[in-house]
């Protein structure tokens, strides 16, 4: 796990910066590493929480570098997404 901590994880399919590994997933019963935790962005600095954390199976995972994760990610459809605004009321129950 401290190998991978702080590493960058980029997703091949559009080059994009996910994020840096802050945890994993392990199998307690086999001790298999499962998948690979990258926490959601901050909302205005944090106070208005965070997005929603990506957990990156590790099946998705294609190459483990000195300084990058490079990761094979499919993020959900924009139809599934929230706007900012709307979860932000959701959050304060309006």
């Amino acid at each position: 796990m401290g190998e991978l901590r702080n590493k960058e994880v980029i997703n091949v399919k559009d080059g994009t910066r996910i994020g840096f590994v802050c945890d994993v997933e392990i199998d307690t019963h086999t001790a298999v590493l499962t998948a690979v935790v990258v926490y959601g962005r901050l909302r205005l600095f944090g106070l208005l929480g965070r997005e929603e954390d990506f957990v990156i199976p590790w099946q998705d995972i294609v190459l483990i570098g000195d300084d990058a994760v490079l990761v094979n990610f499919e993020e959900k459809d924009e139809k599934e997404k929230k706007g900012f605004f709307t979860s932000l009321l959701d959050k304060l129950c309006f």
